[in-house]
């Protein structure tokens, strides 16, 4: 059973919060992630899509193949995903793919969410793992990020 008091998911959340706030730094669409293994911080990414030009490098694809190079295995079944924003349903498969055992996550996705919002892949039955899930840790702040993200946009495409 996940505690859902743990001070540890508030500490690993502003962690991934910090990795947004430096994909805000590069004009990058403000989400974070941070992957852990034993207490330790294995891998730290942020959106990049811009960036590499790449629609696969998402905050949570980026940590997982750092996690991967980190303990040398593909698998990462004893390790925890922390993500500012409900995985999408790449980034969901991906976390099926790599065995990941617990997803926490900030601020739901209604319109692409794949955990949670629109599917829960990381619970399907059919599919060979399923991962335990927390939801909404600093959701507000993991929230409040990207609203102000693409209100600036929105204003900078008005000028």
């Amino acid at each position: 059973m996940i505690d859902t008091l743990d001070p540890l998911h508030d500490h690993f959340m502003q962690l991934a919060l910090r990795e947004a706030q430096q994909a805000i730094a590069e004009d990058e669409v403000p989400v974070g992630a941070v992957i852990i293994r034993e207490g330790s911080v294995i891998a730290s990414a942020h959106n990049q899509r811009e960036q590499l030009r790449d629609p696969t490098a998402h905050a949570e694809m980026i940590a997982i193949t750092q996690a991967t190079e980190s303990v040398g295995n593909w698998r990462l079944k004893h390790c925890a995903l922390y993500v500012t924003l409900e995985p999408c349903v790449m980034c969901a498969g991906a976390i099926v793919q790599a065995r990941i055992p617990l997803v926490v996550y900030g601020a739901v996705d209604p319109k692409a969410g794949a955990v949670m919002s629109l599917y829960e892949l990381l619970n399907d039955e059919r599919l060979n793992h399923r991962a335990q899930v927390l939801s909404g840790v600093r959701a507000d702040e993991c929230g409040e990020l990207l609203t102000e993200f693409f209100r600036g946009k929105r204003r900078q495409g008005k000028k």
